[in-house]
């Protein structure tokens, strides 16, 4: 078996956009997951509907987790557990988030449609998808060149395109700021100066804010050229962020 099963909590416009939705898109991403196995369709609409029990309420959120097909996001020998509400892992010792956490990330963000965001932390992909179905614009950094390649190639074998890059999350993509909203899908111990001025005043920040043994999720929102409003939302373990590049 390649992977342990040892689990933690953790449009296509030039490179504008992969925020507009199209009926083709939304078949391709049927078609997969039907052609694949018809099992999966059901899977996913069967955990959207576990995470609207479980508090998540904002229907881009519900509809983006039935419609991403996430056993693709996982290697073959754990599909069967793709759509379960747990993490699991990926290469480089990452883990593709629980659907739960995925969700209330993006429910944070209180997503309208075209709204330009920085994702710090592309990963599997499988969020990167989330945001391109609620219609965001969508901009995904990844320290790793070898989930970079990865992910992109999945994504757009399912119709996605995001714009991504491989490079160090602690700097951003300063050259393409100020974004309406951040999110980071990793955990830093304290927030990254250079992200806080990316954001557009008036936009937010989602992110895990602490260290290994667990992190509050906070929002952050600039209120003004140096100033900013912060909340808490809940505990949570994800895996460190780090700095600098790896091949």
């Amino acid at each position: 078996m390649k992977y342990s099963f040892i689990i933690i909590v953790i449009c296509f416009i030039g490179l504008t956009t992969c925020s507009n939705k199209s009926e083709d898109r939304y078949s391709k991403t049927d078609k997969t997951m039907a052609e694949d196995n018809p099992k999966y369709k059901t899977d996913a609409e069967k955990l959207a509907k576990q995470l609207e029990l479980k508090g998540i309420s904002d229907t881009l959120v519900l509809k983006a987790i039935a419609s991403v097909p996430r056993h693709k996001f996982v290697d073959e020998e754990l599909r069967e557990y793709a759509y379960l509400d747990r993490p699991l892992p990926i290469d480089r010792n990452q883990t593709i988030s629980q659907p739960y956490t995925v969700a209330y990330q993006s429910e944070l963000l209180k997503l309208k449609p075209g709204e330009k965001v920085l994702e710090v932390g592309t990963g599997s992909g499988y969020q990167a998808a989330v945001l391109c179905e609620m219609g965001a614009t969508v901009f995904s950094i990844e320290r790793y060149e070898e989930l970079h390649k990865t992910s992109k190639a999945i994504l757009n074998s399912l119709g996605y395109y995001p714009n991504l890059f491989y490079g160090d999350g602690y700097e951003g993509l300063p050259e393409h700021a100020p974004f309406d909203k951040i999110l980071i899908t990793a955990a830093p111990e304290h927030v990254p100066e250079k992200l806080l001025q990316q954001l557009k005043i008036g936009g937010w920040m989602v992110v895990p804010v602490g260290g290994r043994r667990g992190q509050k999720m906070t929002i952050i929102l600039r209120t003004g050229k140096d100033s900013y409003d912060e909340s808490e939302h809940g505990d949570f373990i994800f895996v460190p962020m780090q700095k600098g590049t790896e091949k």
